[in-house]
């Protein structure tokens, strides 16, 4: 499956479906979680606890609330309230699940985060290779658009070189 590497705030951008980087536990602190609850109001939070928790790589659907998607999918990429990294299998599943639960819900538009790669500890590179190798494979049923999106312009120019993107 094509998708583009952007960069920019993922509780800014506009899609049927955002993904979270979560942990099993679902509860939303800081990164993308804390930008994305944010963005959508505390609802979200109380809304994805109550739907943990999730077996690592496993993920779970909320209502977007305030963000402009219907889902958000929470994809858990790093073990129960951080008490350990995300893993390169973690991170190939929760990218895997997610793009295969927003093809259930009709999805025809999904914007990724560089999961399991922040506060969950792995390498932004090679989880990134990770993510671009999960999105190539994949063999999308209603997903036209997927967005990889970096927070910032480094992590925008990490993740491009990882996956091989160019101009």
């Amino acid at each position: 499956m094509e998708y583009d590497v952007v960069q920019g705030d993922i509780a800014a951008e506009s899609a049927d479906a955002l993904v979270n980087a979560a942990g099993t536990s679902l509860r939303m602190g800081s990164g993308v979680a804390g930008a994305l609850r944010r963005g959508a109001g505390e609802e979200i939070n109380e809304a994805a606890m109550a739907e943990g928790p999730v077996e690592l790589g496993e993920v779970a659907v909320t209502d977007a609330y305030d963000l402009d998607a219907e889902y958000v999918i929470h994809a858990a990429a790093m073990p129960h309230y951080g008490d350990g990294e995300a893993t390169a299998e973690s991170i190939s599943d929760a990218t895997r699940n997610a793009l295969e639960r927003a093809d259930d819900l009709g999805c025809r538009s999904l914007v990724i985060p560089a999961l399991g790669c922040g506060v969950a500890g792995f390498d932004l590179a090679t989880g990134a290779e990770i993510i671009g190798s999960e999105l190539e494979a994949y063999e999308p049923e209603t997903l036209e658009d997927v967005r990889f999106i970096a927070y910032s312009g480094d992590e925008y120019d990490e993740i491009r070189a990882a996956t091989g993107e160019t101009e």
